[in-house]
């Protein structure tokens, strides 16, 4: 079954989806690759509006540089296809075919075809196209969707400003002390957060980081038992996903808010204030035609000016759309000029290992004008009593 131009639409979604196809083979020509094959991983619904189950049962779109398109898609999971928004020709499989085989006889198997496959594709999907197809050659198809994907459409932006406002009300409450701390354990708190979040209308949570005291030092803590005490540091770190209305899939919030349960001290205060200041020297740089290595120096020369260099373990940043974690990486080493659409997380920390922790986040936006930060909340380290 097709889906056809007429049951498009004049849907402004459906018609990013196509505009993003004809980039999408622009590119594969650029590139000199025959045919994409989109599996498990964000590529497929950024593309179709479908985000395959991560069955062992295959799932694979086979995107021809020209010609039609074919999805092959599990019999039993075909019921749960969107208009995808771009023409492609759906294939339900059933259990006693192999879609391998399917799937190997609409690709070209010659020396020199080079065909793009999944970076989350499972390694059996590979391993029997590799089979069937001996002759090709097999690349990342990241090497085609990545930069593509991280610039945003504005059907994007505005997904990812709904997102970044639900998880700005979520770290309001934080700060407000409706999200109550002391005595409680962080696993608790993780909790509270994340039933937060999805009363805020996201589809699901991908973490809530809540680290105390001396777990704040750990940028990825894992909420235990540990209870919160009086006049601690916490370290507030979650991101959920949110399906806004027209849309089939959802986008990424990731925001990080530090607060203290009492008197932070002379020395969490002073931290403070470097972080603060890495953070907005940082944001105020993401600007179009800086490279996002530029950016990461930004907020760590800061930090290393004020004796605090060891004390930064991470990158700045990293991208978000579909999934938490995109291109671009704001990472040393990372030439890639910014541009207008670009989204990426700003989030320097300072850690003292077995101390405390602080991170200050936000996901900001290459603007025409500049760069737009989309998290508007509290940027101060606030106490919160409760």
């Amino acid at each position: 079954m097709a889906v056809t131009a007429a049951e498009m639409g004049s849907d402004p979604v459906h018609h990013a989806r196509a505009a993003r196809l004809e980039r999408v083979r622009r590119r594969m020509e650029d590139l000199e690759v025959d045919a994409l094959l989109l599996s498990h991983g964000a590529d497929l619904p950024w593309l179709t509006g479908y985000r395959a189950m991560a069955l062992e049962r295959l799932t694979l779109l086979v995107l021809p540089v020209a010609g039609e398109a074919v999805l092959f898609v599990p019999a039993l999971e075909a019921p749960r296809l969107p208009v995808m928004g771009i023409q492609v020709t759906v294939r339900p499989w059933g259990d006693t075919e192999d879609p391998i085989e399917l799937a190997s006889a609409l690709l070209p198997d010659a020396p020199g075809a080079r065909l793009a496959l999944s970076a989350r594709a499972w390694a059996a999907t590979l391993l029997g196209l590799q089979q069937e197809l001996a002759k090709a050659t097999f690349l990342n198809a990241s090497t085609v969707t990545a930069p593509l994907r991280a610039v945003k459409d504005h059907a994007e932006v505005t997904a990812l400003r709904l997102a970044a406002e639900a998880a700005d009300r979520v770290a309001v409450a934080l700060q407000a002390g409706e999200i109550p701390l002391v005595g409680r354990t962080e696993l608790e708190v993780s909790r509270h957060i994340s039933e937060r979040l999805l009363a805020e209308g996201n589809h699901h949570v991908n973490f809530a980081i809540v680290g105390s005291g001396p777990n704040g030092a750990s940028p990825h803590h894992d909420a235990g038992e540990r209870r919160i005490g009086r006049n601690e540091v916490v370290v507030c770190d979650f991101g959920a996903e949110l399906v806004v209305p027209g849309e089939d899939v959802g986008y990424c919030s990731d925001i990080t808010r530090t607060v203290v349960t009492g008197d932070p001290g002379d020395e969490v205060r002073r931290c403070y204030e470097v972080l603060r200041l890495a953070q907005s020297t940082a944001v105020a740089s993401a600007c179009a035609g800086v490279a996002a290595e530029d950016v990461d120096a930004a907020a760590r020369n800061v930090i290393a000016a004020a004796g605090f260099g060891e004390q930064f373990i991470h990158r700045t940043g990293h991208g978000i759309g579909i999934e938490e974690h995109e291109d671009p990486y704001v990472v040393a080493g990372n030439r890639t000029a910014l541009v207008e659409g670009h989204a990426f997380s700003v989030e320097p920390g300072i850690y003292f290992p077995g101390r405390f922790g602080l991170r200050l986040e936000d996901i900001v936006v290459v603007g025409r004008d500049g760069p737009e930060p989309l998290n508007r909340v509290d940027h101060d380290l606030v106490v919160v009593d409760t």
